[in-house]
């Protein structure tokens, strides 16, 4: 993340490393410029393989990928261009599945600019990390996978509970219609829609889903406030809707987060962080304000450390981001902990460069197989014993090279 367009400190790129477990913040000087959009992904070592700001994709060597640039075509995105896309969550990296050199990018801009500012499709890139001497190349680039009025950015992910697919999501312009999609090994699957929640529109928020899949939360502090929903990993259905209006003081975008135990949930709504016990019968009754806004301003007035979007990161804590290009974020400790032990701590995250207000867009990528569940589709001998159902082999001897579970 951060600036990068004016070269020597305070400008330049930010890492922020968790290897160990341990929180590392280091300067790092790259051509990539991060405006809001983040979409990144790290090998199983932790070292990264490429990242994108909605603009273009960047190798890990800090320079433009194969074939990787000229994402999202649009007016709005060549105002952008230096700068990367002012998009929350406005793309994603998903490993595609039973291919580990193999990855997707989902990714939108704003088509309808001055208007309703809408995205009019929603695209995906395809990254082959074998090409350019594994250094990556894009093999398909900008496949519009869905026309339609949708909200620019707001794309999430969760782990069918096989372990391996991915469900997608995304949200139509002016509806409560949620457009979900399954990425298999076989590719994009559309799976439909659903109706669900309050009607959102194009004003900047957040959507996440929790560690385990179970929950989902969507908040945009300006229309619709919050909706807590569950989620079927096996079906991709929402149900249970939980509608919460907050109705504080905040005039730009907010965000939200589940703690690792998938329990809590906390939002971050300009001057105010608040948390929710997900795991009650009256989930808004619990609403706890657990911090509001010090004053502090970094570098200097006006650039307030109000409280943006949020992210759980591998250490188990939650940072949260700044509606302002400061050097500073904010931290929950103890997300797991119900009210102010919580520990919300402002700006003690200090950063080596101006951050302009974004930060990575991760899905629960260690996510595994719900083991019991009837669609677990993908087994082996050791998690079969698991299941609770009853399993029949035939033929029994098998006679020949097909045998059938039932």
């Amino acid at each position: 993340m951060g600036y990068t367009n004016w070269h020597g400190l305070p400008w330049g790129g930010i890492d922020m490393n968790f290897s160990g477990g341990l929180l590392n913040v280091n300067y790092h000087n790259r051509i990539m410029n991060f405006g809001e959009t983040n979409g990144e992904i790290c090998d199983n070592n932790g070292n990264l393989l490429f990242s994108s700001n909605g603009i273009f994709i960047a190798n890990a060597i800090n320079d433009t990928m194969l074939n990787g640039s000229g994402l999202n075509p649009s007016y709005y995105t060549n105002l952008h261009d230096s700068d990367g896309l002012f998009i929350g969550q406005g793309n994603l990296v998903i490993p595609f599945p039973g291919n580990s050199s193999m990855y997707y990018l989902f990714h939108s801009t704003v088509d309808d600019y001055g208007n309703t500012w809408c995205a009019l499709h929603l695209y995906y890139s395809l990254i082959d990390m074998t090409q350019d001497s594994g250094r990556g190349s894009v093999i398909q680039k900008n496949i519009v996978l869905l026309n339609d009025s949708i909200v620019p950015g707001r794309l999430t992910a969760c782990k069918h509970a096989n372990g391996r697919d991915w469900w997608i999501i995304c949200h139509e312009y002016n509806t409560n219609r949620y457009y979900k999609f399954l990425i298999t090994p076989q590719g994009i699957i559309g799976s439909g829609s659903q109706n669900i929640g309050v009607v959102r529109d194009s004003h900047q928020g957040q959507c996440v889903f929790s560690p385990d899949g179970s929950r989902f939360a969507y908040y945009e502090p300006i229309v619709g406030d919050l909706d807590i929903l569950n989620f079927d990993r096996c079906t991709g259905d929402f149900s249970n809707l939980v509608h919460v209006d907050i109705n504080d003081s905040a005039t730009s975008g907010g965000g939200a987060a589940f703690s690792p135990n998938s329990k809590v949930l906390y939002l971050s709504s300009m001057n105010y962080v608040y948390q929710f016990n997900t795991d009650t019968t009256n989930i808004s009754a619990t609403q706890t304000t657990v911090a509001i806004y010090d004053g502090y301003n970094s570098p200097f007035p006006p650039f307030a450390t109000s409280f943006y979007l949020s992210q759980i990161a591998p250490n188990g804590k939650i940072y949260v981001n700044c509606s302002n290009s400061t050097q500073a974020m904010h931290v929950i400790n103890y997300p797991d902990s119900i009210g102010l032990g919580c520990n919300v701590c402002q700006h003690c995250i200090q950063l080596p460069a101006y951050n302009g207000f974004t930060i990575a867009n991760h899905p629960n990528y260690f996510l595994g197989a719900k083991v019991g569940s009837m669609c677990d589709t993908v087994l082996s001998v050791q998690n079969i014993k698991e299941h609770d159902s009853n399993f029949q082999l035939f033929p029994n001897p098998v006679v020949n090279d097909e045998v059938t579970f039932t």
